[in-house]
């Protein structure tokens, strides 16, 4: 046997990608059937992607129960719980072994083996799948000392080996010929040589972040610290050790990046980047506390490790598109900030002579009246400022009637803004597609340049291909289109009801990209055109807004 790890080559080409309808219809036998059902990798639409997930995340509650084992306040009382769990999980991980077992022959990797069974039973990944349940049943036969058979339950943890192996053989493939820093800068930063691997690192960064700020915020609770002392502290250091290394890996590699090629300069403009601030955070109170701590009481610290929360703000686009909100929303929303507190001071000083005479020890002065006049007006009412006479009354009533309006008018206009900038970056990448299909390079939803342009804009599985089967069938008419005469298209209903059409697609997102764009350049257009085609352009623009807010 190979001293290496054999596995499955997961880069086959996406021409010998065929659909579950046209597998199955090709099959001749049961096996067959239940192999491009459940685990063919060549078949799209079916079970492989799912089974392969829901077992890596079975292996990761595995390894955490056996952690959490090892509490006595915590297993002696869910024992029971704990082993239903284990026999749950052996049946499941005996199950996909027994599995892949039987479809041997149909797998591509041993079908050309002389005992395809045989071949698939001695292979690395089979005995890892064997090591993972064979300890279970040995104790039924074997008198095994429990702590060796949570030892031995460890092993289950090879069978991540299954998805990281293949992952890193495409990082390899992909980083072919390039430099240690190159391939670093594509493991930590979206790039199109990062593969699966650098999915997976992304990955495991976010579970941390959200594993260490839930220990954080147990760790307040003196009951749970008490208990859990020792767990919070190696959770804690496995997290800045995993932050650390993203880091500095970061702060190493960013160079690759054109506006940060000089090794210094460039380095020290990354790190003053909000997202590298961030990264910073997340880990100096730990070393801060760890070496001067004999100093200063630094406890106070460990607060600050709630920032890691912001390392996700990195992994989703949705602060940017808010940055961009209130970019361009500053004028409207500084012009309502400007009248709220109008109100509020107007309402503050009104309550304060209406009120101060009744209750001058709720109502001292215009600034204690502030607190009353914003709870008022936002519609929130806690009810520990309360007016007493008739007239303060009939004034709370009115102030909060006005100040439902008033206070909605910032949210619904980032709301609105905000829906208006995810729809402009689904145009955009429309129109990338499109310009990449004219250019003669393929678009579909395997290909590294359309996963990583989708993932900035937070676009799921079905939104990609529901994109991308709008621009091929948008191309492959304006091709059909390209080719005939005018005065041919207008011959056919069909046709010049498609050109219409495409043609006022066309106009619409045109005018969704300008109608928040500089103001200028709508009336240099407005100016260009004739007034009856300036009066349906505004009318265009006018029906943008309308179908945005259907939507």
């Amino acid at each position: 046997m190979s001293s290496t790890l054999d596995f499955h080559d997961t880069q086959n080409s996406e021409a010998a990608q065929i659909s579950l309808e046209a597998a199955l219809a090709s099959c001749k036998s049961t096996r067959e059937k239940i192999y491009a059902y459940t685990l063919d990798p060549n078949v799209e639409d079916n079970l492989h992607e799912k089974i392969e997930g829901w077992i890596g995340f079975l292996i990761i509650i595995n390894l955490f129960a056996l952690v959490v084992e090892r509490i006595p306040l915590i297993f002696e009382p869910n024992a029971a719980l704990f082993h239903v769990f284990d026999v749950f999980s052996v049946i499941v991980f005996t199950i996909e072994y027994l599995l892949r077992l039987y479809l041997a022959p149909e797998d591509h990797e041993f079908k050309n083996k002389k005992i395809p069974h045989a071949a698939y039973f001695f292979s690395p990944f089979a005995l890892i799948d064997f090591c993972a349940v064979a300890p279970f049943y040995f104790q039924a036969f074997i008198p095994i000392d429990l702590r060796v058979l949570r030892f031995l339950r460890l092993l289950r943890m090879l069978k991540l080996f299954r998805v990281l192996i293949p992952a890193y053989k495409e990082f390899q493939e992909l980083n072919e010929n390039r430099t240690f820093r190159q391939k670093m800068h594509a493991l930590v930063f979206p790039s199109p040589y990062g593969g699966a691997l650098s999915g997976m690192f992304e990955n495991v960064i976010v579970w941390w972040v959200v594993i260490s700020v839930i220990a954080v915020i147990f760790e307040s609770v003196e009951s749970i610290h008490y208990v859990f002392n020792a767990q919070f502290i190696i959770v804690d250091s496995i997290a800045v050790g995993l932050f650390s290394i993203e880091y500095f890996l970061k702060l190493y590699s960013c160079v690759e990046d054109p506006q940060y090629k000089d090794w210094m300069t460039g380095r020290i403009k990354h790190s003053l980047k909000f997202s590298s601030i961030v990264d910073f955070l997340a880990i100096v109170p730990f070393f801060l506390e760890l070496f001067l701590h004999h100093l200063f009481d630094l406890r106070f610290l460990r607060i600050f490790r709630l920032m890691r929360l912001l390392k996700l703000s990195k992994q989703n686009n949705s602060t940017e598109v808010l940055k961009r909100v209130f970019t361009r929303e500053t004028p409207i929303l500084a012009a309502s900030l400007f009248v709220m507190l109008l109100m509020v001071v107007l309402a503050a000083s009104l309550v304060y002579l209406i009120e101060h005479d009744s209750q001058p020890d709720k109502y001292e002065n215009i600034p204690s009246s502030i607190y009353w006049a914003v709870i008022t007006l936002s519609s929130v009412g806690y009810g520990d400022l309360t007016p007493i006479t008739t007239v303060g009354r009939l004034m709370t009533i009115f102030m909060a009637m006005i100040g439902v309006g008033i206070f909605a008018i910032p949210s619904g206009l980032l709301a609105a803004s905000f829906s208006d900038e995810l729809l402009k970056d689904k145009i955009n990448l429309s129109a990338k597609f499109y310009q990449r299909l004219k250019s003669g390079l393929p678009v579909n939803e395997k290909d590294h340049y359309v996963i990583s342009e989708a993932a900035k804009i937070n676009l799921s599985g079905e939104q990609i291909k529901g994109i991308i089967d709008e621009v091929c069938y948008n191309f492959k008419v304006e091709e059909d289109l390209i080719k005939q005469p005018l005065a041919e298209i207008a011959s056919n209903p069909d046709h010049a009801l498609e050109h219409f059409v495409k043609t006022l697609s066309r106009i619409r997102q045109l005018g969704i990209l300008l109608q928040y764009g500089p103001k200028e350049i709508n009336d240099q257009l407005t100016q260009l055109l004739s007034p009856g085609e300036a009066q349906l352009w505004r009318e265009i623009q006018g029906s943008n807004s309308f179908l945005k807010s259907a939507n």
